[in-house]
């Protein structure tokens, strides 16, 4: 197999991966010891553009940048290739969390797409619980098939 075929199914996995990871850090990680960081995002007491849940963008950037970092000054091209993925990951969380369900940029406002609304509304869903407990639907681009179900009526 070359190596640009391995390389994008590294990529696609590692952005697959991602989402996995992002359902396991959402459910444990922020509605859990970290909580206090990302009560913010549920709690719109004070609404700012930035919240303290944003470190977590940070947070989460760091192995993707460690991973291009290997790849590009010390040739380790699978970490590359893995923190290609993480990024693009990365970029697609932005665009879909920030922009398109919580609308920090009024822009991609209405859409009669099926998936985007299902997106939409699996994250409205979890947004209704303002604590830590008793969340739902934990994921970014994989969400439950009933909110696909409801989004096609």
């Amino acid at each position: 197999m070359s190596n640009w075929i391995i390389n994008t199914l590294i990529v696609l996995a590692t952005f697959i991966g991602m989402e996995a990871v992002a359902w396991l850090a959402h459910k444990y990680i922020m509605h859990g010891a970290f909580w206090s960081l990302h009560k913010d995002h549920h709690r719109k007491e004070n609404p700012i553009f930035f919240e303290k849940n944003d470190y977590f963008f940070l947070i989460f950037a760091i192995p993707g940048v460690a991973c291009l970092a290997l790849g590009t000054f010390f040739g380790v091209n699978t970490a590359l290739y893995i923190g290609v993925g993480i990024s693009v990951y990365g970029a697609a969380y932005f665009f879909i969390h920030d922009i398109f369900i919580h609308q920090r940029f009024k822009v991609l406002r209405n859409t009669n797409n099926w998936y985007f609304k299902a997106i939409r509304r699996a994250h409205k869903i979890h947004h209704k619980h303002i604590d830590k407990e008793h969340g739902e639907c934990f994921g970014m681009l994989w969400v439950p098939l009933k909110y696909f179900k409801e989004s096609k009526s």
